[in-house]
C-alpha cells in the first residue's frame, strides 16, 4: 500500500470519553497519520474511549500535549498547513475548500468551539454548511464528516 499524504488531526478539550472514542474509530478509517489529544482530552487506556473506539485507539497513532497551540506551531515549522473546523464569520465552506496536503485539522470542544489563540494560528478557518437551527454537529460527527470531505484532496 502507497502511504497517502499525512493528515492530523488536533483535539483540543474535548469533554467526553465517547466523542474521543468516537475520533479513534473515524480516524482510523480515513488513515489519519497521527491524533494529538490536548488539554483536558482524555487519553486512552480508557473503557469510555474503547467502548467507542473498538480497538482504533491501539491502531491509530496518537500523543497528549497540554497545549494545542504548541503542537500547532510545531506543525506549522514542519511546512504542515493548519485548518480550523470552527462556523464564524471568515469561515469558508468545506463544500468549497480546496485544502492542501500534509493538513492538519483541528476540531474543537463540544460547547466552546475553539480559542482564539488557536483560530490565529490557523492557515484556513472552515465549517460544515448547516441547513437546520442548530449551528453545529456533535464533534465527533463533524470530524468524520469534514475529515472525509477533505480526504478526496489526499493524494
Amino acid at each position: 500500500m502507497i502511504p497517502k499524504q499525512p493528515f492530523y488531526v488536533i483535539c483540543p478539550d474535548i469533554r467526553s470519553m465517547h466523542n474521543v472514542g468516537a475520533i479513534f474509530r473515524t480516524a482510523d478509517g480515513l488513515g489519519i497519520t497521527k491524533v494529538y489529544l490536548c488539554g483536558y482530552t482524555a487519553r486512552p487506556p480508557r473503557k469510555e474511549i474503547h467502548k467507542v473506539a473498538l480497538g482504533a485507539q491501539d491502531s491509530v497513532p496518537w500523543e497528549y500535549h497540554k497545549q494545542a497551540w504548541r503542537v500547532i506551531d510545531k506543525l506549522k515549522a514542519q511546512g504542515i498547513r493548519i485548518a480550523a473546523l470552527e462556523l464564524n464569520d471568515h469561515s469558508e465552506s468545506l463544500l468549497e475548500f480546496k485544502p492542501k496536503f500534509p493538513l492538519a485539522l483541528v476540531i474543537g470542544n463540544e460547547v466552546d468551539g475553539l480559542s482564539n489563540s488557536i483560530l490565529s494560528r490557523a492557515d484556513h478557518t472552515v465549517h460544515l454548511p448547516m441547513h437546520g437551527i442548530k449551528a453545529s454537529l456533535n464533534v465527533g460527527v463533524a470530524f468524520g464528516a469534514a475529515g472525509y470531505l477533505l480526504s478526496r484532496f489526499r493524494k
